[in-house]
C-alpha cells in the first residue's frame, strides 16, 4: 500500500507530476485546468506544430485562451512535447487521444493502441494511467490495462488504472472542465481512490462508479440519449412538412410542459466528433454480442439523411424563383457543426457542399471561424469575406451554422432567397425563407 499512500500524499501536496497525452478540444483544457490546480503539467501531443505554438504561449483552441497558456508556459507550470520520454518523471497521466470511426463504423482504436504502447516504455510503479478517450464498454481492461501492465505489476496496489470520460462542450462558456460534474471507474477501490483525488483537485464534483466499464456506458449513454432525441425531433421536422404544420411552433408549445418533456430542435444534421460518432461504439460492441442497437441504428439513419433533406428545401427554394440547382450560385452561411466554434468535424455543411456541387451548383461558404475547409474529394475551399454584395450575388443563401458574428437583418435584406435550417428567423418573409 506504499505506493497508493506515497501518490495520494503527492496529490494533496500538489506535488504530483501530472501528463496529458493528446492536446485538443479535450486534452489542453484538462491539462491547463491541472496547472492552474498547482500541478506541473507535460502535455504531448503527436502534432510538432501544435507543441511549439503551446510552448509559445498561443493556444489553438478557442475555449483556452492563449494568456491562460502563456501564464503557466512562463511559470514553469506547463511544458508541451511530442515525446513520451517526457513523462517518465510524472506520477499520473491522463489520455484523450482521437477515437474515431472508419468507414466501416467500426471503432478504430488505433490511437489509444499507440498510446498505450508508448506509454508502456516508460511507466514505472507507482503510477496513475487514466483514460478520458470516448470508446465502447471495456476498452480500459480489455486494451488499456494489457497493453501498459505485465506480470511485474499489480494492479491496484503498485500501479493504479482507471476511466473518466471527457464531457467537454466546446464554446460552452458555462459549463467548463472545473465545473461539469466528472464520472470516475476505477479498476479496484484503490485506482478509483487515487483517480478520485486527483481529478478532484482539478473539477467540483466528482461521480464514482463501480468500474471502468460503467464509467464508458456513462458516456456513451449520455450522447446516445442526444443522439435518439435529435433523431426523433428531426423526423418531426419531416412529418410536420408533409402535414404542412410549423414544427418549431410544435416544439415551443410543447415546452410550455413543466414536466415529461425536454425540448430538442431540429437542423441540417449531426456534427461534432460525440454525438454522431459515439453511439456507433456501443452499437459496434453490441453487434459482436449478437444484439442490434435499434433506436441507435435508427436514430443515425434518420439524421445522417438530413443533409439530403437540406437539398431538397433548396431545390424548392430555387424552384419557386424558376432556378434549377444546376449553374445556381449557392453561398453556404456556416461551415462548424455549431455556433461560435471552429470545428468542422462531422459537420452537415460539409455534406450539403458536396452534394450542392455533385448536383451542379457553384457553392461557396462563409465561415468567421473556418477559414478553410476539406471536402472529401481533396478540394480545398476558402471561406468567402462577408459582405453584402456577397449576399446579393448568391441565387440562394443557406444558413447552415448559427454563428453570433453573423448580422441577420442584413442577411435577410439582401439576400434574395433564404433556407433556414437552424430557426434563426421566425416569419417567412412572404415567402423569402424557407425553413426546415
Amino acid at each position: 500500500m506504499a505506493f497508493k499512500h506515497d501518490l495520494l500524499q503527492k496529490i494533496f501536496d500538489r506535488e504530483a507530476r501530472v501528463g496529458v497525452v493528446g492536446l485538443g478540444y479535450v486534452g489542453l483544457p484538462l491539462a491547463v485546468e491541472f496547472a492552474e490546480a498547482g500541478f506541473s503539467v507535460t502535455g504531448i501531443d503527436v502534432d510538432r506544430d501544435k507543441v511549439r505554438q503551446l510552448n509559445q504561449g498561443r493556444s489553438y483552441i478557442d475555449d483556452v485562451p492563449s494568456e491562460r497558456v502563456q501564464h503557466w508556459v512562463s511559470q514553469g507550470r506547463f511544458f508541451a512535447s511530442a515525446s513520451y520520454d517526457d513523462l517518465r518523471a510524472v506520477d499520473a497521466i491522463s489520455i484523450c487521444v482521437p477515437t474515431p470511426l472508419r468507414k466501416t463504423r467500426d471503432p478504430d482504436m488505433s490511437y489509444i493502441i499507440d498510446a498505450a504502447r508508448s506509454i508502456a516504455e516508460i511507466r514505472r510503479e507507482g503510477m496513475l494511467i487514466v483514460l478520458e478517450s470516448t470508446t465502447y464498454p471495456g476498452t480500459t481492461e480489455e486494451i488499456v490495462v494489457p497493453e501498459i501492465v505485465d506480470g511485474a505489476f499489480t494492479v491496484g496496489e503498485d500501479f493504479f488504472v482507471a476511466y473518466s470520460p471527457e464531457r467537454i462542450d466546446p464554446g460552452n462558456a458555462e459549463y467548463t472542465v472545473r465545473n461539469t460534474p466528472k464520472v470516475v471507474g476505477g479498476i479496484t477501490a484503490n485506482c478509483a481512490e487515487i483517480a478520485t483525488a486527483l481529478y478532484e483537485s482539478a473539477v467540483d464534483q466528482i461521480i464514482s462508479v463501480s468500474s471502468p466499464t460503467a464509467a464508458e456506458m456513462v458516456k456513451l449513454l449520455e450522447n446516445t440519449f442526444r443522439a435518439v432525441n435529435i433523431g426523433l425531433v428531426n423526423e418531426m421536422a419531416l412529418i410536420c412538412d408533409k402535414l404542412d404544420i410549423d414544427v418549431w411552433e410544435v416544439i415551443q408549445a410543447a415546452a410550455s410542459k413543466p414536466f415529461g418533456y425536454m425540448p430538442f430542435y431540429p437542423g441540417p444534421g449531426l456534427g461534432g466528433h460525440c454525438i454522431p460518432v459515439d453511439p456507433h461504439y456501443l452499437s459496434w460492441k453490441l453487434k459482436t454480442l449478437n444484439y442490434k442497437a435499434r433506436f441507435i441504428e435508427l436514430a443515425s439513419e434518420i439524421n445522417t439523411s438530413m443533409p439530403y433533406y437540406v437539398i431538397d428545401k433548396i431545390t424548392e427554394a430555387l424552384n419557386n424563383h424558376e432556378r434549377a440547382v444546376r449553374g445556381s450560385r449557392i453561398l453556404i452561411l456556416g461551415a462548424a457543426y455549431k455556433a461560435n466554434v471552429d470545428d468542422v468535424r462531422e459537420s452537415p455543411a460539409l455534406d450539403i457542399i458536396s452534394l450542392l456541387r455533385q448536383r451542379g451548383a457553384e457553392v461557396a461558404y462563409c465561415d468567421p471561424h473556418v477559414p478553410q475547409i476539406q471536402l472529401e474529394s481533396e478540394l480545398r475551399l476558402q471561406s468567402k469575406c462577408y459582405s453584402a454584395q456577397l449576399l446579393r450575388d448568391a441565387h440562394c443563401v443557406v444558413v447552415v451554422t448559427d454563428h453570433a458574428a453573423f448580422d441577420w437583418e442584413e442577411i435577410a435584406r439582401n439576400s434574395r432567397v433564404l433556407v433556414d435550417t437552424r430557426h434563426v428567423y421566425s416569419d417567412r418573409r412572404d415567402g423569402q425563407i424557407i425553413s426546415l
